[in-house]
């Protein structure tokens, strides 16, 4: 199923990002340089097709992928705008970092970056933890998305 998120009212995100800096986490916007190690990353951490969206993500101007790493390692990322516009997602933490916040932090910035583009609202395609979702942002279930977009996927 999807989800449909206000972006117009988003709950405030500063402990989120404190929660990361404080566990000497660097959220940020991939740079364009990156991409062949974030999608070999996304790759071998996730699936083939997200590693697909990456790359999508890595066309935007500017680019609509956000990682957080530590000491030089990839521990997490989100992208928005890959498979359609206004969607959020594909995102994943590395299993070892899980449950550390790097997720919310990294949902929180790519939905700013969307409203910052002037959307009101945004799609979480696709969702599988739709209590996070529910619970950090205040995301509602679309009535009838299922298998939505993802529809006849190969």
């Amino acid at each position: 199923m999807d989800m449909l998120v206000k972006l117009y009212d988003l709950p405030d995100c500063s402990q989120a990002f404190e929660r990361l800096r404080l566990a000497g986490n660097v959220l940020r916007r991939a740079l364009a340089p990156e991409k062949h190690k974030v999608t070999a990353w996304v790759r071998k951490s996730f699936s083939e097709a997200w590693a697909s969206e990456v790359e999508i993500a890595f066309s935007r101007q500017p680019v609509s992928c956000f990682i957080v790493v530590n000491k030089g390692e990839i521990l997490g990322f989100a992208c928005h705008d890959a498979t359609c516009p206004n969607f959020f997602g594909p995102t994943g933490v590395d299993s070892a970092a899980r449950k550390s916040g790097i997720g919310t932090a990294l949902l929180f910035a790519c939905l700013e970056a969307m409203r910052q583009q002037g959307f009101g609202y945004a799609i979480i395609g696709g969702v599988g933890p739709a209590a996070f979702y529910s619970k950090v942002v205040g995301a509602v279930p679309i009535e009838g998305s299922e298998p939505g977009i993802y529809r006849g996927l190969l």
